[in-house]
């Protein structure tokens, strides 16, 4: 997180284009709202390198399905 005059430049947590904020219209986040958060950005890393044709069962790009065979 930046400055840029008198905004705050914010970037989402995952990542991509920032956006200026004003600090007046900005909050802490909740602790819901963090827990939510971090276990949305954990999610996000646990699927890294994953391809749906990795776990079984699961439909391939062809429209078929993976049984392990």
């Amino acid at each position: 997180m930046g400055h840029e005059g008198p905004y705050l430049q914010l970037r989402p947590l995952g990542g991509g284009r920032e956006w200026d904020a004003d600090p007046a219209r900005l909050r802490p986040l909740g602790p819901a709202e963090l827990l939510s958060a971090r276990v949305a950005e954990a999610n996000a890393r646990s699927r890294t390198g994953l391809g749906l044709g990795d776990i079984r069962g699961s439909p391939r790009a062809d429209g078929s399905k993976d049984f392990g065979r």
